[in-house]
């Protein structure tokens, strides 16, 4: 008893210093409960598309081609951790033949979009600028109308993704959407959206002149 007196008697005549220490272990301990519940819910996303990658194929159909648009430079520089961590594990473990495509500049998904040979699935990484910049490029193609038949999936991965709230309004961390996001790329689940394209023309421009924007309405 004694010696628990002179404790409490310590913890009370430095009480600042007990009240910063009782912060930081609160603090540490939700940290480290939100990180294991972010593995949890890795694990559990990874299990089930686990169940998808373990569905026999017949021999002679090829494998499901998939084309990964990632922009390494969304969330500051930070996507491709987030991309590598939470998303990439998923995408594997189905069984998809996944190509994962990085841009180096803003702009470029653009290009690369109208360059793209055939594939049987887009995947969009990034943020709503991105998809932006792939719908964009899949709008310029000259062979537009057949790449529109292709399905588009997001990933959310930019600090401020106003699509992925839109999409998955049930997820309540960073991890979760991304999670929810790719597993539903994999699920098939569609949700159609209307593209609004807007073309300036000048009247001595020529076509090639014009300018596009692009957005979901």
């Amino acid at each position: 008893m004694a010696g628990a007196g002179k404790v409490f008697a310590t913890l009370r005549n430095h009480w600042k210093k007990t009240t910063f220490g009782v912060c930081l272990l609160s603090w540490g301990g939700n940290w480290l409960y939100g990180k294991h519940c972010d593995n949890l819910l890795r694990r559990a996303a990874c299990l089930e598309a686990q169940v998808f990658g373990n569905e026999l194929i017949p021999s002679n159909m090829p494998l499901k081609k998939a084309t990964v648009f990632l922009n390494p430079a969304a969330c500051k520089g930070k996507a491709r951790n987030l991309f590598e961590k939470n998303a990439a594990p998923i995408l594997h473990l189905s069984g998809l033949d996944v190509n994962i495509v990085t841009t180096d500049y803003e702009g470029q998904a653009k290009k690369l979009m109208e360059l793209m040979e055939n594939t049987d699935l887009i995947i969009i990484a990034g943020g709503d600028g991105t998809v932006q910049e792939v719908i964009t490029g899949l709008l310029r193609r000259a062979d537009e109308a057949a790449f529109s038949k292709i399905p588009i999936g997001f990933i959310p991965l930019g600090k401020t993704c106003t699509l992925s709230h839109t999409l998955y309004p049930e997820s309540v961390n960073q991890v979760q959407h991304i999670t929810n996001a790719t597993l539903a790329i994999l699920k098939g689940e569609t949700v159609p959206l209307d593209v609004l394209q807007i073309k300036v023309l000048v009247p001595w421009a020529s076509e090639n002149q014009s300018s596009s924007l692009f957005q979901y309405i």
